[in-house]
């Protein structure tokens, strides 16, 4: 069982600055070169520090990230499903074309191969699965969170990894178009 973390106080200016330091670091290096000891001496926490709280720079990455997207980009509740999947895309399309997109990017692939990360894939789709619920408590079809990830989101994250050209709104949102077309969605 992981022991219960304080909000505030020593705990919370540790964590900040080691996530900053990780982001100060990604900002100046190739990611072959980030290491536990290089953040460590970067964010004056030691090193025990983070091997203790961690444990693998993988499970610091995931943390990284859990904490930006779960503050800087929300699911949206715009009312309406097709509100909150146009707003999810173009959101989704932005966070992977702007500066820590390779980050986002980067933890999805670690994430998705093994325990130590992935934190945030989960309660990403947590989250999603809770605004298809939204959609379907005020009587709206929404698709599936399978459908939802192969159709909109896989081809976001596709587009930017393998063509390094991240796709702009019009393309996000006939994405969503091309989800709420399937059969059984509403339109």
């Amino acid at each position: 069982m992981e022991p219960a973390r304080r909000p505030g106080g020593r705990s919370a200016k540790v964590r900040a600055a080691v996530h900053e330091a990780v982001l100060d670091l990604l900002r100046e290096e190739d990611w072959d070169d980030l290491s536990l000891p290089k953040v460590a001496e970067r964010s004056g926490v030691h090193q025990a520090t983070l091997y203790r709280r961690w444990g693998t720079l993988n499970a610091l990455i995931d943390d990284v990230v859990t904490e930006k997207l779960a503050h800087g980009s929300p699911v949206p509740d715009t009312g309406t499903l097709r509100g909150d999947l146009e707003a999810y895309a173009l959101q989704v399309a932005d966070d992977v074309a702007g500066p820590l997109g390779s980050l986002y990017l980067r933890a999805a692939m670690v994430g998705s191969r093994g325990p130590e990360g992935g934190t945030y894939l989960i309660q990403r789709a947590v989250s999603l699965q809770n605004m298809l619920e939204r959609a379907a408590g005020r009587g709206e079809d929404p698709p599936t969170l399978l459908e939802l990830m192969e159709v909109v989101i896989a081809p976001l994250y596709y587009h930017a990894i393998f063509f390094s050209r991240p796709v702009g709104h019009e393309h996000a949102k006939a994405l969503v178009e091309r989800l709420l077309s399937l059969p059984g969605s509403a339109p």
